[in-house]
């Protein structure tokens, strides 16, 4: 990937800032259809009709516009998910929430799961390089999940329990691609949900 070469960036004003949404929007979308794989300035500036010098006016390089697409790709998952789950009676337990949420995930856009789980997987192929993909995954999936925790629990239990969450779906998920495996990771589902509700029951 190209790196910013020292071009003049944004300054942030309102009409720069309109601008650069809407070429992230582009990108983005591009994302979703065409995955990772040889993603440069000059694919993403083409899939936005542009050149590589207007986005980095706009963006810190490659990498900088490459974590903003992917981090409005995570805000579709999430959304989704949340949406299916505000649907749900308010006084829903917690396992309740995630078994509506999950089918969320399973059955999202090819595209947009594909791009998430590349992402994931650069982030552990170059650590040093793309870090801030699986960093930010964290940041962004973390507090809705504590959300979605007993509001009398502890700030400390909630994090533990968001953490296991966190950590179990992405295992389910990357099982599925790998091994395909869906009565498999359906068993392991329910056997997260029990002990959810295990921890729902606890004192």
């Amino acid at each position: 990937m190209e790196t910013n070469a020292g071009y003049r960036r944004s300054t942030g004003s309102p009409r720069g800032e309109a601008r650069r949404l809407e070429l992230l929007a582009v990108v983005t979308d591009d994302l979703a259809v065409n995955g990772l794989v040889d993603f440069s300035l000059r694919r993403a500036a083409r899939a936005a009709g542009t050149t590589h010098k207007v986005l980095l006016y706009h963006f810190d390089g490659a990498e900088d516009l490459l974590r903003q697409a992917v981090a409005k790709l995570r805000e579709r998952r999430i959304e989704n998910a949340m949406a299916a789950v505000a649907e749900g009676p308010a006084e829903a337990s917690l396992a309740d929430r995630i078994r509506v949420a999950w089918p969320m995930l399973t059955g999202e856009e090819p595209g947009l799961a594909r791009v998430l789980d590349q992402a994931m997987g650069l982030a552990m192929y170059d650590p040093d390089r793309y870090r801030e993909l699986g960093r930010h995954a964290s940041e962004q999936y973390l507090p809705i999940l504590v959300a979605l925790c007993p509001p009398q629990w502890s700030e400390r239990r909630k994090q533990g329990v968001a953490e296991m969450i966190l950590s179990a779906l992405r295992g389910f998920l990357l099982e599925r691609l790998i091994s395909g495996d869906e009565e498999g990771v359906a068993a392991g589902f329910e056997a997260l949900l029990r002990a959810l509700e295990r921890e729902e029951a606890a004192i």
